[in-house]
């Protein structure tokens, strides 16, 4: 019997404390690390030896804002994210987890608002959802052949729906009764004691409900007031949980009532994270408005994250199928046509399209896209004299307003009509000032979401890439160590779950990534297989830099190659329960 499973030799070796990185060499032995060292390494020790000479050995990256919630049940290597060195993903974001509620309502509520089709989803819950409960969950995701390590919110619109019914759940003039208010509490109490990491809500009431029950109304969690959700806090506080919420875009002042919960005077201050610290082109007040809110937060006792995506947020559409348009009337109204020829007369409407224009010049109103086609690039058409052009050219060119262009070509050539915009994190110089906020944690890569709108599954190395550019140019953002903990143990040590270290005793969750990989373009997206689904979607390869991975000890990629095993055998991730405190 050989003393360890694998060595790792010759690497720059990052705890994931922020601590001084050192070339060593890691031991793994029964899935943990049992050595850390620097002396010369007998080789003979260990069945398996990866030399990591000139890598990075960091501990397995979060990614903690995803939508793999349908994904993880009959993909579950989830080996988009997992070919990037993510080895713990967090589900249950937005109000929208897949555990208490039926197969139906559970698609409805995911579906339009995550842009994953029904006709995929729907199916997959009515075969596979055996579990109504939160312990029901776990006993299921514990024996399933899990890729990385998953930790979880419960979702609020979830639960809501589970206990109200979907009509009672959004219906804006009816609250739980009291017997309603008691058996969601029981639930979330329950998924607490199972080890969830909390509640995630939603009030951006731009999220739509799929089907055909309850088509187009927001989000159940957009329905609840405020005091139903303060009951919630309070166990989550008991527990010492995380909130995970999204203020009202159209109502800014309404971040207030997430301030007030999160702070500890004459009580134990409640964890919260919001969505999202962003450099918005739309509204560029909502940066310095996130860095106060934060600064707030915490000097008053309280204990708040915004979550940041730290690249450019780029946003692609087919047609006007994308969510952007459901935060003005004109938008929604498109969007709530669900025919194509129906919708389609509506775009061809004048009074309509009066409509749409108003909107679309309106500066001032709450917005996250800036509103301006000379800012979206047409990227496939059928037409293919208008590819690489931006709308607003072309509409001088034949000598008629944007919007008309816009809608005229989305009539012509609908879903055909493909096209980009960044939408924010767009100044390098303020992203590298944002990254470093106390008050934000590095991620909302949405990653299995949004599958034909965005891809971030590399979050993690382009945010080590922004602060490796910024070393190498002399003006470093942080430290190397610093970037690795932000990525890896503050935010597994602010969660209160046992991940993100590489120190003796510790899960043995590994990245072996060679720096020089970084160097590369990493926006650049590609189109691959969504497993089990009969999809394409976006995605990131990136060839050179993330040599090996381990979870849990065991193999996941090889050179950069995924593991056969992965995602059909168990003994890689598993459900990580967080720590009460």
């Amino acid at each position: 019997m050989r003393q360890y499973d694998t060595l790792i030799t010759g690497g720059r070796y990052f705890d994931g404390t922020g601590s001084p990185s050192r070339i060593a060499n890691v031991a793994i032995r029964d899935g943990r690390i049992a050595r850390v060292f620097e002396s010369e390494p007998d080789l003979g020790l260990a069945n398996r030896v990866i030399d990591a000479e000139g890598c990075w050995v960091t501990p397995g990256f979060l990614d903690t804002h995803t939508h793999y919630d349908a994904e993880l049940i009959v993909a579950p290597s989830l080996s988009e994210s997992v070919r990037h060195g993510v080895t713990t993903v967090l589900i249950g974001s937005c109000s929208l987890s897949m555990v208490c509620s039926g197969a139906e309502d559970a698609s409805d509520i995911f579906t339009r608002v995550e842009t994953v089709p029904r006709e995929k989803v729907l199916p997959i819950l009515k075969r596979n959802k055996s579990w109504g409960t939160p312990s029901e969950w776990v006993e299921f995701i514990s024996r399933h052949p899990l890729g990385p390590n998953v930790i979880s919110f419960l979702g609020h619109s979830d639960l809501r729906t589970a206990v109200m019914g979907l009509h009672r759940a959004t219906d804006r003039n009816i609250k739980p009764t009291a017997a309603e208010q008691e058996r969601m509490e029981q639930l979330l109490e329950e998924a607490l004691q199972e080890g969830f990491l909390g509640l995630s809500t939603m009030c951006l009431k731009w999220d739509k409900v799929d089907g055909d029950r309850e088509w187009s109304k927001s989000l159940p969690s957009t329905y609840a007031r405020w005091g139903e959700v303060s009951r919630l806090n309070r166990l989550l506080r008991r527990y010492g949980r995380v909130h995970q919420g999204a203020p009202n875009a159209a109502n800014p002042l309404q971040v207030t009532q997430y301030l007030r919960e999160t702070l500890g005077w004459f009580r134990k201050p409640l964890k919260t994270t919001l969505i999202a610290m962003i450099d918005l082109k739309g509204n560029p007040t909502v940066r310095p408005m996130a860095n106060l809110v934060g600064w707030i937060a915490n000097a008053f006792r309280g204990n708040f994250r915004w979550q940041l995506l730290p690249t450019p947020f780029t946003i692609y559409a087919d047609g006007m199928d994308i969510v952007l348009f459901e935060e003005f009337g004109a938008g929604e109204m498109a969007l709530d046509v669900r025919d194509q020829l129906e919708r389609n007369e509506l775009l061809k409407d004048e009074s309509y399209r009066r409509t749409f224009r108003k909107f679309y010049k309106q500066k001032l109103s709450p917005r996250v896209w800036q509103r301006d086609f000379g800012d979206a690039v047409i990227l496939g058409c059928p037409d293919s004299s208008l590819v690489g052009h931006n709308f607003a050219e072309l509409a001088a060119e034949r000598g008629i307003h944007v919007v008309d262009f816009f809608l005229d070509m989305v009539v012509k050539h609908g879903p055909a009509l493909r096209w980009f915009t960044v939408i924010g994190n767009h100044r390098k110089e303020r992203l590298r000032q944002m990254v470093k906020s106390p008050h934000a944690l590095i991620t909302f890569s949405d990653a299995g979401a949004h599958i034909r709108n965005m891809a971030f599954y590399n979050l993690p190395l382009r945010f080590l890439k922004l602060v490796q550019e910024s070393d190498q140019q002399g003006d470093p953002i942080m430290s190397l160590e610093r970037a690795v903990h932000r990525l890896t143990g503050e935010q597994a040590d602010w969660l209160g779950i046992d991940a993100g270290h590489i120190r003796e005793g510790d899960r043995a969750d590994i990245v072996i990534l060679d720096p020089g990989g970084l160097k590369q373009d990493l926006e650049e997206v590609n189109w691959a297989e969504m497993e089990n689904f009969g999809l394409e979607r976006m995605v990131n390869r990136v060839q050179g830099c993330v040599r090996h991975v381990l979870i849990n000890g065991r193999p996941a990629v090889t050179d950069e190659q995924i593991e056969p095993g992965l995602g059909k055998e168990t003994g890689f991730g598993r459900f990580l329960r967080a720590v009460s405190c």
